[in-house]
């Protein structure tokens, strides 16, 4: 890893990336699935923000559509919640779960004020697309439809969000909230993939020596998905056929990402359509950076931003 090309890094996420060069892990691309899911929620928590403390944290099964029993978790922070949440992990489809997104689903939760439910949908190779898409809808509807009877307000106003892989997940959904007629309040998108291919400025730029290259994006995608499917606007929400009527979008970019011309990309398009954008970047960090939030003050600040956008609007949905 030679990090002096890199000059626009801060000096905290310098540091983390020199540590992690240190501890001489194999890359992820190198691992078969299991090792990499393994290796993965190794290190998942290590520089992550202490885990708050909730008074609800309730662990849950959800049906998908051939009668899989997904995992889920619900978090709740006490109080009056605003609304709730469906959030899905990233970890390119393939590593990646409930219990590596733990800590931020709490806090989200947490400074947020609402109930966020974690998916753990099912991962590539074994479960290729559009699995994972299909569970994440699942999902959102199973919440949509249950309110009641997990204790929540029937008329608590829904959201979807999620980072990396998770956040294109989430977009897919918002546009199928859209055309079902499901109303949400906010897509909360970190450092979404939006797009079918690798071959933006920001993938030039930042395709190797930080924390996710070109290698692990061909990696992950290889066992997700076919190439003759990238086109597919479930891959590649961009590619949808319109845009218009989505719900209102945070999104939330890395500087030093690959993936930070989707995001913009993503945001442009909404733009375009009428569809409300927030967009917000944190300079001189890297993909992931929303879970190292012991190192890096990026991270902090943007759980801060992400939960007060869903705090906004969860209180204007509400009825």
């Amino acid at each position: 890893m030679f990090l002096p090309e890199f000059p626009e890094l801060t000096p905290a996420m310098r540091g983390v990336l020199e540590r992690m060069a240190r501890v001489r892990r194999p890359p992820l691309h190198l691992l078969t699935p299991a090792q990499a899911r393994a290796a993965y929620a190794q290190s998942a928590d290590v520089l992550e923000v202490p885990r708050r403390p909730l008074p609800r944290v309730q662990d849950l099964q959800l049906p998908a559509r051939d009668g899989t029993a997904l995992p889920a978790r619900l978090y709740g922070p006490g109080g009056m919640p605003r609304g709730v949440l469906l959030y899905l992990h990233g970890g390119g489809f393939v590593v990646g779960s409930i219990a590596s997104h733990d800590i931020l689903c709490r806090e989200l939760a947490a400074l947020a004020g609402c109930h966020v439910l974690s998916l753990g949908y099912r991962l590539a190779p074994e479960h290729r697309f559009p699995v994972a898409v299909d569970d994440a809808w699942d999902a959102l509807q199973w919440l949509a439809a249950q309110r009641t009877a997990l204790g929540l307000d029937p008329a608590a106003p829904l959201a979807v969000g999620g980072d990396s892989a998770g956040g294109t997940l989430a977009a897919v959904c918002a546009l199928q909230a859209r055309d079902a007629g499901l109303a949400l309040a906010l897509q909360l998108l970190f450092y979404p993939g939006t797009q079918p291919r690798h071959d933006s400025a920001s993938h030039r730029r930042w395709h190797s020596g930080l924390v996710l290259e070109q290698a692990h994006l061909e990696y992950f995608f290889g066992h997700y998905v076919d190439l003759a499917q990238r086109e597919d606007w479930r891959f590649a929400p961009v590619r949808a056929a319109d845009h218009e009527g989505l719900a209102p979008a945070w999104i939330g970019l890395a500087e030093c990402d690959p993936l930070f011309d989707d995001g913009v990309g993503w945001a442009d398009t909404l733009r375009a359509a009428g569809v409300p954008v927030q967009l917000e970047v944190w300079r001189g960090v890297t993909h992931e950076f929303i879970k190292m939030g012991r190192a890096l003050p990026e991270a902090r600040a943007a759980h801060a931003a992400a939960a007060a956008a869903l705090a906004q609007a969860f209180t204007t949905a509400a009825p």
